[in-house]
Formats: C-alpha cells, sequence, structure tokens
C-alpha cells in the first residue's frame, strides 16, 4: 500500500480504528499491570472506582451524542451548535465534579473504601471526563476523523506515566490518578482544535442556535438513558463487594477486565456509525452491520481467549488470571453483549426512542435483584449474562421494529429527518 494511501486511511474512519486500539491498549494495559501491583483488595477498591467513574461520565456521552446528533441534522448551524454546546458542557462539568465532592463521604460507603481521598480523586477526574464528551462529539458529528483520532491516542498513552506514579505508591488513589491521566491531554487537545468554529458551507441556510435549555434536554435524556446501559455495565462489581469477601471480588474484577476489553474493543464501530444511525434513511443498515460486526469481532476474540488464557497467565505470572482461567471466555462472551447493547442504545438516542431506554432500566434492576442473592462469582457471572443476553435479543428487536415503522420520506436538511421523540 502507498504513502498516500495510508495516510488516506489514517486521516479516516481508518484513523478511528487506530486511534480507539492505542487508547483500549493503554487503558487496559494499565488496568491489567496496576492488579499485578495492588494487592486483591486495594485492586477491587480501585476497579470499583473506575466503574463508578465509567458510570458518571455519563453525562460525557450525553453530551456527547447531542452535539454529534444536531450538528448531523444541521449542519448549516455548526458554528452555533459547538458554542451552545461548549457552553453547557463547562458549567456541567463543574457541576459534576462539585456534586461528587459533596457525595465523596456516600461513595466511600458504597464502595467500602478504606478513606475518603480515593472518592475526592474521583470527584475531581469528573470534571474533565464530562469536558471531554463535548469535544469528541462535535468531532464525530463533523465526521473529523483525524482530530478525533488523535483525541483517542491522547486517552490512552499518558497513561503509561500513571505507571510509573503507581510503582512508586500503589494505592487505590494513586492507581486511580494514573488512570485519569488519560482524561486530560485529550480536553487540551479538544480545546484547541475547537478554538475556531467550522462554518458550513452552505452560507445560504440559515444559522439556528440551540437553547442551553434545549441542549440540556437532550443532553440529560441521552445521559439519562446512558446511565441505564452503564450502570448495568459496571453493577456487577458493585454487587460483588457487597456479596462476596475482598479476595472473591478481587478475582472478579480480574476476570472483568476481559469484560470490559470486549465492551470497549469495538468502540470504533459505535463511533463511526453514530452519523448513520442519526440518518433516518441509513439507520437500520448501520444497525445491522454494526450488530454483525461487533458479534463477528466477539467470536473472534472469544475463541482467543479459550485458546491464550493459559498461555496469558503463565506470561503474566499472575495468580489471580490461573484462579479465573477457565471463566475468562464467559467474561468475553458478557463483553459482546453489552457491546452490542451499547450500539443499539446509542441508535435509540440517534432516533430520540423512548420506550427502549425503560428496557433498560428493567434489566438494571433485574441485574440488581437477582445478583443479591449470588453467593460466589461464577453465581454472579451467570446472573449478569443471562440478563444482558435477554435485554440485548429485546432491543435488537425493538430496533428494527421502530425503524421499519418510521420509514418516511427525507425533509431535512442534510438527509436526516428532524428528529422528535420516538415512541418505539
Amino acid at each position: 500500500m502507498s504513502t498516500s494511501r495510508v495516510r488516506g486511511l489514517l486521516s479516516g474512519t481508518g484513523g478511528i480504528v487506530v486511534g480507539t486500539a492505542v487508547m483500549n491498549v493503554c487503558t487496559f494495559g494499565f488496568t491489567i499491570v496496576a492488579a499485578g501491583i495492588l494487592d486483591t483488595g486495594s485492586y477491587g477498591a480501585f476497579f470499583a472506582l473506575l466503574n463508578l467513574l465509567m458510570v458518571v461520565s455519563v453525562v460525557n456521552m450525553g453530551l456527547q451524542a447531542t452535539a454529534a446528533r444536531r450538528i448531523v441534522a444541521d449542519p448549516a448551524s455548526v458554528a452555533t451548535v459547538e458554542a451552545s454546546i461548549l457552553r453547557v458542557a463547562y458549567a456541567t462539568s463543574l457541576a459534576v465534579g462539585a456534586a461528587l465532592l459533596v457525595l465523596s463521604p456516600a461513595v466511600t460507603w458504597l464502595l467500602q473504601l478504606d478513606s475518603v481521598v480515593p472518592a475526592i480523586v474521583l470527584s475531581a477526574l469528573a470534571v474533565p471526563t464530562t469536558l471531554m464528551g463535548a469535544h469528541v462529539g462535535i468531532l464525530q458529528g463533523e465526521k473529523r476523523w483525524a482530530e478525533l483520532s488523535w483525541v483517542y491516542v491522547l486517552a490512552g498513552v499518558p497513561r503509561i506515566l500513571g505507571l510509573a506514579v503507581l510503582w512508586w505508591h500503589p494505592t487505590e488513589s494513586i492507581a486511580l490518578f494514573g488512570s485519569g491521566l488519560g482524561y486530560i491531554a485529550p480536553v487540551v487537545l479538544g480545546w484547541w482544535v475547537l478554538r475556531r468554529p467550522r462554518v458550513h458551507a452552505d452560507s445560504t441556510a440559515p444559522a439556528r442556535a440551540p437553547r442551553a435549555r434545549e441542549v440540556v434536554g437532550e443532553a440529560l435524556h441521552s445521559a439519562q438513558a446512558l446511565l441505564a446501559f452503564f450502570a448495568l455495565a459496571n453493577v456487577d462489581i458493585v454487587v460483588a463487594r457487597h456479596v462476596l469477601d475482598d479476595h472473591d471480588s478481587g478475582l472478579y474484577a480480574v476476570g472483568l477486565l476481559v469484560a470490559k476489553i470486549m465492551l470497549y474493543l469495538p468502540q470504533f464501530v459505535v463511533i463511526v456509525m453514530f452519523p448513520s444511525l442519526a440518518t433516518a434513511t441509513q439507520r437500520r443498515r448501520a444497525v445491522l452491520r454494526g450488530t454483525t460486526a461487533i458479534l463477528a469481532l466477539g467470536a473472534v476474540c472469544t475463541t482467543g481467549v479459550v485458546l491464550l488464557a493459559g498461555v496469558a497467565a503463565d506470561v503474566l505470572d499472575s495468580g489471580k488470571l490461573r484462579a479465573v482461567e477457565g471463566h475468562l471466555w464467559l467474561f468475553a462472551v458478557l463483553g459482546t453483549l453489552l457491546s452490542v447493547t451499547q450500539l443499539l442504545v446509542y441508535a435509540t438516542l440517534a432516533r430520540e426512542g423512548r420506550r427502549s431506554i425503560l428496557l433498560v432500566w428493567v434489566a438494571l434492576v433485574a441485574a440488581v435483584a437477582a445478583g443479591a442473592a449470588t453467593t460466589t462469582p461464577t453465581q454472579l457471572l451467570t446472573v449478569m449474562i443471562a440478563v444482558t443476553t435477554a435485554l440485548t435479543g429485546v432491543l435488537v428487536v425493538a430496533s428494527l421494529r421502530a425503524d421499519r415503522a418510521g420509514t418516511e420520506p427525507d425533509r431535512s436538511v442534510g438527509g436526516v429527518v428532524p428528529a422528535a421523540p420516538h415512541a418505539d
């Protein structure tokens, strides 16, 4: 392949694949190495904090989905949409950080932490995490894949420095801080590339500035939908901290590494597909193609886990990995199912669906209720797979039925039907 073709690939959607791959390798590499540095109890606490931060980041993702959908739906107003999204993002990020700081004693109790310090670190990291969502959504909506790729690269590489800090002082607070270094550099880059608003080529179309109230309302709807999903994807470690002892919950956290890798490995599919999911004439095809791609990648990776789990345990000389080696492929299945569910949740947000999101909340309640009755890591894993399988199947059917029922002529600017709340 010629140099020009490689450059063209990396500046397009291929760059997203590379960027998210670098981010995921660094992120999960940090988490895997941290498992060897921290003792089992500290690692379980760190992993629980990391999962709670992911739940909090639904605000980030709500802003991202809102920015991307609005820009795709109304490209002539890109500059005004950018300005509105960024104003809301700055205010929201500070509010989220302040709220978590106030709630730090409650977080300490919820996760059974030894001190309030890790909860305070969590509140500080919530600020750049939230702001990053607005930057990513704007770049995603404008299909500025090259800049977005670098944002993802910088979301991973700084964590290598975090490992050096963790070696110096191996505690859950330092581990969370080291992992959180990956949220600061992307925000700086996002500010830099967005410092001058982009103007759409169609200067004859009137620019419409969305009101802050509209942006906040849509972002909150997206955030609550993503809160339901990420709470479901992360609730098992919280349940594990309460129903299992420190040793077993730590082992469950090690197995969840595989589930998280499988959840985020196909992240590029959701990123690249979202503009199509927000376009009425392309949505059904995007759902089918995205689901097929994630399941195919999941099947390949699950097979790899079956074949290589023992080798990885030997290479890393990890007693924790050896203890869960026989169940790692089940964690891979769980992560793949969650990844498909994530795509379907974003498809629902792209069409502003409502009822399908209630199904995710129902699944969350079912997972907590059934998980609370478990007494072993295997039982808890079985509950999560069963609940997620049922939810994924129902969402696939609901999404395809809603898209078929909602098919209508394209009447919008830029080929996107103006969104209205969809009953699903």
